[in-house]
């Protein structure tokens, strides 16, 4: 069998971590069995659909690699289509018109809601045998209803779910066709889905309702019916919903708070799926690794804090020049003038082990490019006479070293022992002066990345 999986998002908001998640297994399950993977654009939804919306998933995909296989098809481009096959159901009896209106169907809601029973239609101008229809309505443009069957059950074995019955007298005959004409999106998705041969329906389980009625569809249509993967829900560590207020609701959001997008589809990826113990793999890697049978039925937890490690992991161990040009863009616009490629080059070295965000990255580093405006708290805490002295002595010596990370740092510990001081006395009141902060990785090591002429102009500055 050829695989073919796709990703449809509907262009009606941001990109959210669900969807991305649900296009990340779709993508992975494609390429692990050499099939195809299709990027489709649910936009029939005319008055929410916008071209801004399409370019956030378009720039959602891109950015995490997910690489579509041929062009993005949209489903306004295959109108045509769908009213070619709605006339073909009206024709052969499995779809009929209905002039049903809004407030008669809220009315027998209601009455159902009082009665106690689900809330469904009532098949009013469902064509039976020997049934006489009410008398058509003036200036009611009617809708078209799937004619569902009336008994039997639909069941299918869903490849995260495991089987799942549905009996069909559970089912309404649903709307396939508004009253503008313009098809709706159960009946869109199941002509796609046949028309494209998509072989594997994966999405989230918040789909698991339209599912029966889709294969109903299909069946109707003489079309074959696909496996489907109903993935679980993304919750919140809290346990709720996950939402806005938990974090990044676009995925794109992570992109400019600081996440790489190896971290994001690292750490996506082991919501609801697993491999061994396995918690760092590359997209390779979870291409060769992933299946249906490790993927969890059970709700997914998402965890700030574990992204927020994967994302340092990434960080540790991604080339200096890559960092380089993610960091500059950012340090820009915390208003840097001017870089210096190999300050930077080499203060990324001298940062990238403790560092989890690419934002806060570049907040860390900001000081090897512009002043720093001492508090009056640290300037009350490690500026004194003593320390006063003790930095105008070093910094007396030091400039005649030669400039080797090495050399500074060695003098730096035979600086401690001459003086008889211990090395923090010496080592934070020069990190305040030169960084603005107590909290820096080896100062020597700054002090050698920044240049004599830089150390010596910021230490007078405050001194003088």
């Amino acid at each position: 069998m050829n695989i073919v999986t796709r990703f449809a998002p509907s262009p009606t908001g941001s990109l959210h971590i669900g969807g991305i998640r649900t296009a990340l297994f779709s993508w992975a399950y494609a390429k692990k069995n050499k099939g195809k993977f299709i990027l489709r654009i649910e936009d029939t939804d005319l008055e929410r659909s916008t071209p801004e919306a399409v370019e956030i998933i378009k720039n959602g995909m891109k950015w995490l690699k997910l690489d579509h296989d041929g062009d993005i098809i949209f489903q306004t481009q295959r109108f045509d289509r769908y009213k070619e096959l709605i006339q073909a159901l009206l024709d052969q009896g499995d779809a009929y018109y209905c002039y049903t209106s809004k407030a008669e169907l809220d009315q027998l809601r209601e009455l159902q809601v009082n009665q106690g029973v689900k809330p469904k239609y009532d098949g009013r101008w469902r064509p039976e045998e020997n049934k006489k229809l009410p008398g058509i309505p003036n200036n009611v443009q009617p809708v078209i209803r799937f004619k569902t069957p009336s008994n039997g059950e639909i069941h299918w074995k869903d490849l995260v779910k495991g089987e799942v019955v549905i009996k069909n007298e559970e089912l309404d005959d649903l709307i396939i066709a508004r009253s503008d004409g313009t098809p709706t999106y159960n009946f869109c998705v199941v002509v796609d889905d046949s028309d494209m041969k998509v072989t594997h329906v994966i999405r989230g389980d918040d789909h698991i309702n339209n599912t029966p009625r889709q294969i109903n569809l299909l069946k109707a249509l003489n079309a074959p019916i696909p496996q489907y993967a109903h993935l679980s829900m993304i919750l919140a560590s809290d346990g709720q919903k996950l939402s806005k207020r938990h974090g990044a609701a676009s995925v794109m959001q992570y992109r400019d708070d600081g996440y790489l997008p190896e971290a994001v589809i690292n750490y996506l990826a082991r919501l609801g799926w697993s491999h061994g113990d396995n918690e760092i793999f590359s997209q390779e890697q979870l291409i060769e690794w992933f299946d249906f049978d490790h993927v969890s039925s059970s709700a997914a937890q998402f965890d700030q804090e574990k992204l927020e490690w994967i994302n340092s992991y990434y960080i540790k161990n991604k080339p200096v020049d890559e960092l380089a040009d993610l960091i500059k863009p950012r340090l820009l616009d915390m208003g840097v003038e001017r870089l210096d490629t190999d300050i930077l080059n080499n203060a990324i070295k001298l940062y990238q082990d403790r560092e989890k965000n690419l934002n806060v990255f570049a907040g860390d580093i900001l000081f090897f490019f512009q002043g720093i405006d001492l508090s009056a708290e640290l300037k009350n805490k490690y500026l004194d006479e003593k320390s006063k002295n003790l930095i105008k002595a070093f910094v007396g010596e030091v400039e005649k070293l030669n400039w080797t990370n090495d050399e500074i740092n060695k003098y730096m510990k035979e600086f401690v022992k001459e003086k008889e001081i211990k090395f923090p006395e010496i080592a934070m009141p020069l990190r305040a002066i030169i960084a603005g902060t107590d909290n820096t990785p080896s100062i020597g090591s700054i002090i050698f990345i920044l240049g004599i002429d830089d150390v010596k102009k910021r230490i007078s500055c405050i001194l003088k």
